[in-house]
């Protein structure tokens, strides 16, 4: 018998199917070991010796282990081909070594690309002994992480109360989110013009063309910064004779993009689907372990925790193949595209993300696939497929034109896609607005060179139809998404691919930022301790910084540097700076933050200078002040004034002192009553009419909503809720959208559905809702067949487990069947098994006089025991 170990139970069930025989597949259930929360885990003064505990609920799952082990003669690890995964089967052989179950048993490791039964058997036939480099670059980052939390977070919550804790990478990406917020409040938005004139060929043929030149000189694009600017430009466009002064055209290949790397991924599902990071890397952990397919469960994907972007031989045979017969030649290279990884640690730089048979179209697999997971298959599909097809061609044509005066030149441009190639396939999302800031042309004011122009030659004559200005301002960077965020950490270095779901996840569980309409905005707690980390712990909040931490652990994971020198390098001075904050007071960090965040929370004058005057008394001032639960603003004449609010924006209030849901947004254009935003027990809420005179009408806010940026218009969608979406296609029954104490829901048929997290419940359409109303029934029941005696047989969930239905018999799965394995056959023989046990019979309550007359007898003996003694106790006395 050979043990194989295996993170998650899904994948165990797949690989166990795939051996057979003679082997016995288990389940780690992730990490079985880590740092104990708490001091000396990690002793720098004891050559940086680590404390391993074993993790919550792993003892079990480590003795299920060492139960097989007894009679085995092979321990095989198979755990994920990364750090991670080999810092897992580390942890395994460690825990078992402390037995004897580990005498007379081989022990091998075997690493995997994707859970398929070729690659599975092949690595079976390919042991390798474990990768100490990886173990010991897993142990120096578990090790820094732990260092860093467990010393600057007790300065943290000493120096700065309320505060959560700190972490070595989070606190940088924290860093990034406040800066860009900072940008945006500090932004002077500016006006501008442009102009564009209508014109028109003797042929009939229309085109619109730009204004780039006046009176010869060139325009930039802020050159133009009035109305009166703009309409003496009209005036001069309108008097010119034009014509065409040159035509160039240019033939430009476009290549497709590589197959997906971790990075790449989560930015295009953010970007096409609106996926989190976090979500995207769920969905492809499920597809990658396995997925019914009808025949058996297999993976869908190669492994999703990964740097590079090559491909293997035979997969890269395999989509050419793919594209020949689906595509023709014309689409085909002629020789296969090979891409190169940038990852520093080659070690680590495994193949790139793509379907582990080519042949699944995305069409085929969506029977077997839930909504989400549907639609990130077809996009990890398209790409690779697109990856080695043939180059689109695309003809750009700029066209300048002008008068024989030179007064005015307006340029033309547009393309033609004169072959699809790649494009027929796969478009990637360039989302300049998320990724350059450059809102303006998010929102058309960039030129158009996608317009489809008519044939022109030089010299042609044009004629003027019209000529319109248009008023623009420019915008501040926007806010972080989980694409663009996840972008700039990897353009910076920050952390790796593998970890920025989960460094995005922890900000927002410790309420440094919120999430609003897919971007990011941090909360005031989070700007506190990123102010504080800037000032007192800047260098190790430093981008360059963090990014060569991480290039070192590369190092090290490739054998170049040693684990423990490393350490010692980052100890030394790092402990210089935590005890050079033991004589930092509170009134220290407190000065440096009303310093710079007082921008932030005070509104500035017309001079400039910050409204601090207290409004309680006549000469205090305003400021920061921390409290047992945090910061607020208080007076500087406490405790004879005690005024106080909370901490609010100075752009969510108007005068510097109004709480910051505590505002009227406008009135109502039905009622005409105001509609307020108000600060609750239970949280913020909008409100409509004055509760003195009408009981008003409340909603409040869904989780995940700022109430710094809600306005009018979205307060009065969530006072109008429940609201009518549309009739189902199907049916014609109404499906609602509402708001309900467990958060935003779908309303169809008597039943609730919850809205996803990244859904709007004031925005959600039609065809969003009927895939989630899909997808809940899928999840509800699944049809497996129908039944040799007429009737359909189901798979559904209950309150106490999985169980498979037929004309209401049911029958539990039990552990031994999984709901998404489970098929027709199973399920037949476990009914008839249920309906050969008969129904179950309950068992007779006793008589209720019996139990009262038992009840009633034991009180007497009772009585008579009690009067014995005290007759005894008498005669004792005497």
């Amino acid at each position: 018998m050979k043990v194989v170990v295996v993170e998650s139970p899904a994948k165990a069930k797949t690989i166990n199917r795939y051996l057979g025989d003679g082997y016995k597949v288990l389940a780690s259930y992730g990490h079985v070991c880590d740092l104990p929360s708490k001091d000396g885990s990690v002793l720098p003064e004891n050559d940086f010796e680590m404390k391993w505990q074993i993790s919550s609920g792993s003892e079990k799952h480590l003795k299920d282990i060492i139960t097989a082990l007894k009679g085995a003669d092979k321990l095989i690890l198979a755990t994920d081909p990364d750090r991670e995964g080999e810092a897992i089967s580390w942890h395994v052989l460690e825990q078992l070594k402390g037995t004897k179950h580990l005498d007379g048993v081989d022990v091998e490791r075997v690493v995997f690309n994707e859970v398929t039964k070729t690659a599975i058997l092949a690595a079976m036939d390919n042991p390798r002994q474990l990768d100490v480099e990886l173990i010991d670059a897993y142990r120096a980052r578990r090790a820094l992480d732990y260092l860093v939390g467990f010393s600057i977070s007790p300065v943290l919550w000493r120096k700065l109360p309320g505060s959560k804790s700190a972490g070595r990478v989070q606190s940088v990406a924290l860093r990034l989110i406040c800066e860009r917020e900072a940008e945006i409040e500090a932004f002077q938005s500016q006006e501008y013009w442009s102009v564009e004139a209508a014109l028109g060929l003797a042929s009939g043929d229309n085109f619109t063309a730009r204004l780039t030149h006046l009176d010869g000189t060139k325009l930039g694009k802020l050159d133009i910064t009035s109305e009166a600017q703009a309409t003496q430009a009209v005036t001069a466009i309108s008097a010119a004779k034009l014509a065409v002064q040159s035509v160039e055209t240019k033939r430009v290949r476009r290549n497709p993009q590589p197959p997906f790397t971790t990075s790449t991924l989560q930015q295009e599902a953010s970007r096409k689907l609106g996926f989190s990071a976090s979500r995207t890397m769920q969905i492809a952990q499920k597809l990658y372990e396995g997925i019914n397919i009808g025949s058996e469960t297999t993976g869908l994907i190669t492994y999703m925790r990964t740097d590079g972007v090559q491909l293997g031989g035979e997969a890269i045979a395999s989509i050419r193949q793919n594209i020949d017969q689906n595509f023709g030649k014309r689409y085909l290279p002629d020789a296969p595209r090979i891409y190169k990884t940038k990852a520093a640690n080659a070690q680590e730089a495994h193949e790139a993300i793509r379907p582990t048979e080519i042949a699944r179209h995305p069409n085929e697999m969506r029977a077997f696939l839930d909504h989400d997971q549907s639609r990130l298959y077809e996009l990890i599909w398209k790409r690779a497929i697109a990856s080695q097809m043939q180059s689109a061609e695309l003809d750009q044509t700029g066209i300048d034109i002008g008068d024989a005066a030179n007064s005015v030149t307006l340029r033309a441009s547009g393309q033609v896609i004169v072959f699809d190639g790649f494009l027929s396939v796969y478009r990637e999302s360039k989302d300049a607005a998320q990724d350059n800031g450059n809102a303006d042309r998010a929102n058309g004011d960039g030129d158009d060179n996608t317009a489809l122009l008519p044939s022109m030659a030089k010299g042609d004559q044009l004629t003027t139809h019209s000529v319109t200005p248009e008023q623009h301002f420019t915008q501040p960077p926007p806010r972080f998404t989980d694409a663009s965020l996840v972008k700039r950490m990897e353009e910076l270095g920050i952390g790796r691919p593998s970890t920025y779901a989960s460094i995005i996840q922890v900000l927002q569980n410790r309420d440094y930022v919120i999430k609003d309409k897919g971007r990011f905005t941090p909360e005031d707690r989070g700007r506190l301790v990123s102010t504080f980390l800037g000032n007192f712990f800047d260098r190790y909040v430093e981008y360059d910084f963090t990014a060569q931490l991480e290039t070192q652990l590369d190092e090290v994971s490739a054998g170049n540097l040693d684990w423990k020198t490393l350490l010692a390098h980052f100890w030394g001075d790092f402990k210089t700076a935590i005890d050079g904050t033991k004589d930092l007071t509170i009134t220290n960090v407190l000065d440096v933050l009303d310093e710079e965040l007082g921008p932030h929370f005070f509104q500035a004058d017309e001079t400039g200078a910050l409204k601090r005057s207290c409004p309680n008394c006549d000469n205090g001032r305003l400021g920061l002040k921390l409290g047992k639960f945090g910061a607020f603003v208080g007076c500087s004449n406490y405790p004879e004034c005690k005024f106080t609010r909370q901490l609010a924006s100075q752009n969510d209030n108007a005068d510097g002192d109004a709480p910051l849901t505590d505002k009227e947004l406008g009135p109502d254009s039905v009622s005409g009553l105001p509609v307020y935003l108000r600060n609750g027990p239970y949280g913020p809420y909008v409100q409509i009419g004055d509760p003195e005179t009408k009981k008003p009408k409340r909603a409040s806010l869904p989780k995940g909503t700022s109430a710094s940026s809600l306005d009018l218009e979205a307060a009065l969608g969530l006072l109008a809720l429940p609201r009518d979406i549309e009739p189902h296609p199907e049916t014609g029954d109404m499906i609602q959208a509402g708001l309900g104490r467990f958060g935003p829901y779908l309303k169809y048929q008597g039943k609730f559905t919850s809205l996803a997290p990244d859904d709007d419940v004031l925005e959600i359409g039609i065809n969003r809702a009927v895939d989630l109303l899909a997808e809940a029934a899928k999840k509800a029941g699944r049809l497996l067949g129908t039944h040799p005696s007429g009737g359909e047989v189901h798979v559904k969930k209950g309150r106490f487990g999985p169980y498979v239905e037929h004309n209401k018999l049911r029958a539990t799965l039990g552990k031994a069947h999984d709901i998404a394995d489970i098929s027709l056959e199973t399920a037949l023989d476990l009914l008839a098994a249920k309906a050969a046990k008969g129904p179950a019979t309950a068992k007779k309550a006793a008589p209720k006089k019996k139990a009262t007359a038992k009840k009633t007898a034991t009180k007497k003996a009772t009585a008579k025991k009690t009067a014995a003694k005290k007759t005894a106790d008498k005669q004792k006395a005497v």
